[in-house]
């Protein structure tokens, strides 16, 4: 069996989606999973909150994804940070077992028997979140103090074993830490107590843990981390990144890889179009071909083999300009992973 075709996560809002009613909705229904309420059961987070991530995963179901991220409309900084900034008033970086849940996976949970049936299958969930370094430097910065980065381990911990779900209808197949800083902007720790860090917040059982980078530059130093399954990181967009590792080092630290095989860098790819001429490109020309994607997929996996156990597009399609293009996107990289 091929490597599972997964998606890095965010997505773009429907089209009569407002970002400022949703951002509004997606707090509001984080306040009431937190008191016990389903946002269903409201009119107006049922319309602006449920109702669009549901409508949005359904798809990203229909384009064939083995493991499919829940659709992050909101942002992913604050999705963690919102409810770091609760427990700071308090005191502590670390938040409470209660409010260390995304509003997503509760809706997808609430509504999985009806998706299984609807597409026939158990759905596989893939979560992602972002880590304790990328959330340290937001929060804190680059000067590293132990105690503070081990209490943002933890608090992602509880973020992601809250979100691991195992039911006759859905499986949390993957939890992904999101680190985009590492190997650009580092914290100033030794490279043992950044993986001693990492070790905590992928302290998991029953999911593939893996962790998702912008730059391969120092992914090798990450091969220390125990609790890491997968090392992820973007080639379609960055090529240079598939050079500084190879499979013989993927097994002498029996980790795995994912490889991104489809870009999904919307500014710079709307950018060589203007250049081309193409000032308002439509959705078929914003993405690759299935040639182009079966192309690269098959130049990492021939490089990789067995070690590759997850592709799909390079990172999240957040910033893409229609639901249509990043569905087609989606769904391209499917069928040329598949056909290879």
């Amino acid at each position: 069996m091929g490597p599972l075709v997964d998606d890095v996560g965010s997505f773009p809002l429907p089209q009569n989606g407002d970002r400022e009613t949703y951002n509004l909705a997606y707090r509001a229904a984080r306040e009431a999973i937190a008191n016990g309420a389903d946002p269903s059961k409201d009119d107006y987070l049922k319309k602006n909150f449920s109702d669009i991530v549901l409508e949005s995963y359904r798809k990203k179901l229909q384009t064939g994804l083995d493991v499919v991220n829940f659709p992050q409309h909101y942002d992913g900084v604050k999705q963690i940070g919102d409810v770091i900034h609760k427990a700071m008033e308090g005191g502590t970086f670390v938040v409470e077992e209660k409010d260390a849940f995304l509003p997503e996976v509760y809706v997808i949970n609430e509504a999985a028997k009806n998706l299984s049936e609807e597409f026939g299958k158990k759905i596989l969930l893939r979560v992602s979140l972002f880590g304790p370094m990328e959330m340290y430097l937001k929060e804190v910065g680059t000067t590293p103090y132990a105690d503070v980065l081990f209490g943002f381990a933890e608090t992602i911990r509880r973020f992601a074993k809250n979100s691991i779900l195992n039911s006759k209808y859905v499986k949390t197949e993957v939890v992904c830490i999101d680190e985009p800083s590492f190997g650009f902007l580092n914290i100033n720790a030794e490279k043992e107590l950044l993986c001693e860090v990492l070790d905590k917040a992928f302290d998991l059982e029953g999911v593939t843990r893996q962790i998702h980078l912008h730059s391969s530059a120092q992914l090798p130093d990450l091969f220390a981390v125990k609790n890491l399954d997968v090392l992820t990181f973007e080639y379609a967009a960055s090529p240079k990144n598939i050079e500084g590792i190879s499979k013989k080092m993927l097994e002498a630290a029996d980790k795995q890889v994912r490889v991104g095989v489809s870009r999904t860098d919307i500014d710079s790819i709307t950018s060589e179009l203007g250049d081309k001429g193409i000032a308002k490109p439509n959705v078929e020309q914003l993405v690759e071909t299935e040639e182009v994607i079966k192309k690269r997929y098959v130049f990492a996996k021939e490089k990789f083999g067995e070690q590759m156990t997850f592709t799909g597009p390079d990172c999240g399609l957040g910033g893409w300009p229609s639901q249509e293009a990043a569905q087609l996107l989606l769904a391209r990289t499917v069928r040329a992973v598949k056909s290879a």
